[in-house]
């Protein structure tokens, strides 16, 4: 299956390092080469880099690399395919507008033999499911807030329930977020760490690389990744429970 990536935190900040060890697994340390996708949201708007190519060859994912793009919410994905061919229009991340909002999915698993009966306002693209999960997330997110984004403590309810319907069908683990609220759910394997003050050094899986991070950062910053199997092998990472759905927001996992 796929692999999610994902960032939230209090400042902006970039994800170069975190994203140096995750595109190494689209075809060097693992095999999800079926394309990749990265989404950074800037204030309203939203940066998206998405490529067919394994992130290892895809001279886009080396921009990335390079290219410290700084944002508070960023959604990664790279790509084993299982439903829709290797094509542009099946990478992740996805993106709708949803009370003049963009909303970006990522998602990792399988959901079998998923035909919406309808998508109502929203329509798939591509032909994952996973694209096809959005537009029903969003649509009945649509069709029970008609006037706006509701407070959290009520739409939190809402996306759970209809996030439960849909991981009844399969595998359906995820990254949404609309550049205020960062949500994650678990279906089978996903982890997240926070790193605040004091702040240490950490040293990437995938590649031979460290960063000390006390030399990079100031004693108020603070950084939540999630990420499908952890990141970095000298850190304590949580994983979260299957079922679980979680939201962060300035770095830190809210209590719902």
């Amino acid at each position: 299956m796929c692999q999610l990536l994902g960032m939230n935190c209090n400042v902006p900040t970039d994800i170069c390092f975190s994203f140096e060890g995750f595109s190494a697994r689209g075809g060097k340390t693992d095999h999800h080469s079926d394309g990749w996708g990265i989404a950074f949201f800037e204030g309203k708007g939203c940066r998206i880099f998405l490529d067919a190519k394994p992130s290892i060859d895809s001279p886009v994912a080396d921009l990335v690399r390079c290219y410290p793009i700084h944002s508070t919410h960023v959604i990664a994905h790279i790509r084993k395919a299982t439903q829709g061919e290797i094509a542009l229009e099946n990478c992740h991340p996805f993106r709708r507008e949803l009370w003049g909002r963009y909303w970006v999915f990522a998602h990792n698993g399988n959901l079998p033999d998923f035909q919406p009966k309808t998508q109502g306002f929203y329509k798939a693209v591509g032909d994952t499911d996973s694209e096809k999960a959005l537009c029903v997330i969003l649509e009945r997110l649509r069709q029970t807030f008609p006037e706006g984004k509701p407070p959290l403590e009520k739409l939190y309810p809402v996306l759970q329930k209809v996030t439960q319907e849909l991981a009844a069908i399969g595998v359906f683990n995820y990254l949404l977020s609309d550049g205020e609220h960062f949500f994650t759910h678990c279906s089978t394997n996903l982890s997240y760490i926070v790193r605040q003050a004091p702040f240490a050094a950490a040293h990437l899986i995938d590649q031979d690389m460290t960063v000390d991070f006390s030399e990079l950062t100031t004693p108020s910053d603070r950084v939540a990744v999630i990420a499908t199997t952890p990141l970095t092998d000298n850190e304590v990472w949580t994983k979260i429970q299957p079922g679980e759905l979680l939201v962060f927001q300035d770095g830190l996992p809210l209590k719902l």
